[in-house]
């Protein structure tokens, strides 16, 4: 029992070591932010000290990653790699449009019923943080049904599974017209870099709110809502979203221009028209809302489904050379990354196009092969839609390493994002770091098996994933909190296609 202890301890140690470095901290600022000697914070690494739960609690705040979730019950997947896979797919519906759509939710005193909601970690926090101040929640099935309450309670709101999403930003939208000041936590998620707010505040401030950021809270007053007309300070789809939401119960008309048409804010657009808001402009970058001040309309809404799920498949076939069908892929979202690969060399069939369920949403069943990949001689990088999605570059990273030549990808849009694909180094890809946003990726490499800790971002994670079903030889993924925010029941699926790979429990 002994020896297992100090293995434990051990492990909790190379863990919290990596996740400084992973963090870009020395041993002396890490001490320094915990109260601590540098020796202590030395001796923690090498597992030569107990951990307290109040020592783990802070080292879980100063690196922002739950330490204690780490040590006690932590999911990890172990890969056997480097099996062709074969089979079917499905696309399911997509966490962004589903965070979003329960965030409108709000604006609607009736039932609302949101069709086939992803269950993922994203989704339930919001739902905690949803039914912590007052709206009645009940799954039937793949459905959500919601039933706000006369008066929300805000002062019970969970701030715990606040901080674990971004998607609690998107809240300030529907509470203006629900209070005159309120205050909410500071957004968390995905550590991607100098994720700026200030494109919500001033937004926001166009229409008649005042919001004052503190170190973590936003906090809101409300003067007189009016419409305007409001130029987004960037072409993001939160802020779309929240401009959206916030404009659609102000009467008069609000005019949102360089917005966001991506797949989320469309289906966002969407559900609030089936609410009775007027929208004009729905897939441009010039939204016009009329608003409904009064919305009591008991509502049923299908979700759309997610194409950066489609492409996470489409990635995961291309890097391990397998022929699979990925069926429900939302084309419309796909057409420019398709065209990229199709340039690269890989052969695919679009086997046949239909309508989705919420009769918006553009579907296809796509159909991989096997193919010899060659890269492109011009560089990869995100453009709002309808150019490649921003989501949607990472996965172009294994895909890139298995190509004959050399790929730049340029993730303009995120600092943090490019040093992640650095992690798949650790796999034995060829990559130089250019600088924070770029890489340039040398194919075709052969990954090599490895244990690796998940970076604390989703697409980043998926990517490793990706190349480790790739690798053969067996891998350990650590920390699969990333891949599960955005990714429902991932292992049973990937296992239907052939795929090696099982959930691990704690150490």
């Amino acid at each position: 029992m002994k020896n297992n202890s100090i293995q434990e301890q051990q492990k909790i140690g190379k863990f919290i070591s990596e996740l400084r470095e992973l963090k870009g901290l020395t041993q002396g600022e890490f001490a320094k932010a915990l109260k601590t000697s540098q020796s202590a914070v030395a001796r923690m690494e090498k597992g030569q000290q107990n951990f307290s739960t109040e020592m783990l609690s802070k080292i879980s705040s100063v690196l922002n990653r739950e330490i204690i979730t780490l040590a006690d019950q932590s999911v990890n997947f172990r890969i056997q790699g480097g099996h062709k896979l074969s089979g079917k797919v499905t696309t399911n519906t997509s966490k962004n449009a589903a965070v979003a759509l329960l965030c409108a939710s709000l604006l609607n005193s009736g039932k609302t019923t949101l069709k086939n909601v992803p269950r993922i970690e994203e989704v339930h926090r919001l739902v905690e943080v949803l039914t912590s101040i007052g709206v009645a929640i009940k799954w039937v099935g793949p459905d959500l049904e919601l039933n706000p309450p006369k008066k929300l309670d805000l002062s019970r709101l969970d701030a715990e599974a606040a901080v674990k999403t971004r998607s609690v930003l998107m809240l300030l939208g529907p509470l203006i017209h629900l209070f005159k000041r309120f205050s909410l936590p500071l957004a968390g998620g995905c550590k991607l870099g100098a994720r700026t707010v200030r494109p919500h505040l001033f937004a926001l401030e166009n229409l008649g709110v005042k919001i004052n950021t503190t170190h973590d809270h936003y906090e809101v007053s409300v003067e007189k809502l009016s419409a305007a007309e409001i130029p987004l300070y960037e072409m993001g789809d939160t802020v779309t979203e929240n401009a959206l939401m916030a404009a659609s119960k102000i009467p008069g008309k609000t005019v949102i221009k360089f917005a966001s048409s991506n797949y989320m804010v469309q289906d966002l657009c969407h559900f609030l028209s089936a609410l009775g808001v007027k929208i004009e402009g729905i897939g441009t970058s010039t939204l016009t809302v009329y608003g409904k001040p009064d919305i009591n309309h008991p509502t049923s809404y299908y979700l759309s489904e997610d194409p950066i799920e489609s492409m996470l498949f489409l990635s995961l076939a291309a890097t391990t050379d397998s022929s699979i069908t990925i069926e429900r892929c939302p084309i419309y979202f796909l057409e420019v990354e398709l065209l990229k690969l199709e340039k690269m060399g890989f052969k695919y069939k679009i086997l046949k196009k239909y309508k989705g369920l919420n009769g918006h949403v553009n579907l296809a069943d796509i159909k991989t092969y096997p193919s010899r990949l060659l890269a492109l001689e011009e560089k990869i990088h995100p453009l709002p839609y309808p150019g490649l999605n921003i989501d949607n570059l990472p996965f172009f990273v294994p895909i890139a390493a298995k190509a004959t030549g050399t790929t730049l990808i340029h993730d303009w849009v995120y600092e943090n994002r490019a040093i992640y694909y650095m992690e798949l180094t650790k796999l034995r890809a060829n990559i130089i770091l250019a600088d924070p946003h770029r890489v340039f990726v040398e194919g075709p490499s052969e990954f090599k098996p490895a244990e690796i800790i998940c970076p604390p971002a989703l697409r980043p994670a998926a990517i490793i994933l990706i190349a480790m079903l790739a690798a053969k030889g067996t891998s350990v993924l650590r920390n699969v909190y990333s891949i599960n925010r955005g990714y429902e029941d991932l292992v049973n699926r990937l296992k239907k296609l052939g795929a090696k790979i099982e959930n691990l429990h704690s150490f």
